[in-house]
């Protein structure tokens, strides 16, 4: 008694869910627009300048500016920003006046 209606909606979905309509096109190639997988990464500039209204300050007074996920401080000397490394610590360039 269960088992009928059971059996008749898994079949009738069984039937309906293949139809062609439901199977995926056959894809064609195309020229694609991606770089290949062989090319090297963007290179990341060590030195970039950038005006000082657009920058941001530290707690400490340094200023610095994050392009593309990497963090540039200020020189305070040649007033360009370099790409941040652990000498920037104790450089007196580095520190404001």
């Amino acid at each position: 008694m269960f088992c009928k209606p059971v059996c008749t909606i898994t079949i009738i979905a069984l039937l309906t869910g293949c139809t062609a309509k439901h199977v995926p096109e056959k894809v064609t190639a195309t020229k694609s627009t991606a770089a290949p997988a062989t090319s090297k990464p963007a290179t990341v500039p060590k030195v970039i300048a950038v005006n000082d209204k657009a920058a941001k300050k530290n707690f400490d007074g340094r200023l610095y500016y994050d392009l593309n996920g990497h963090r540039y401080w200020r020189n305070y000397n040649d007033g360009k920003y370099y790409l941040f490394n652990k000498r920037m610590y104790t450089d007196s360039a580095f520190i404001p006046h």
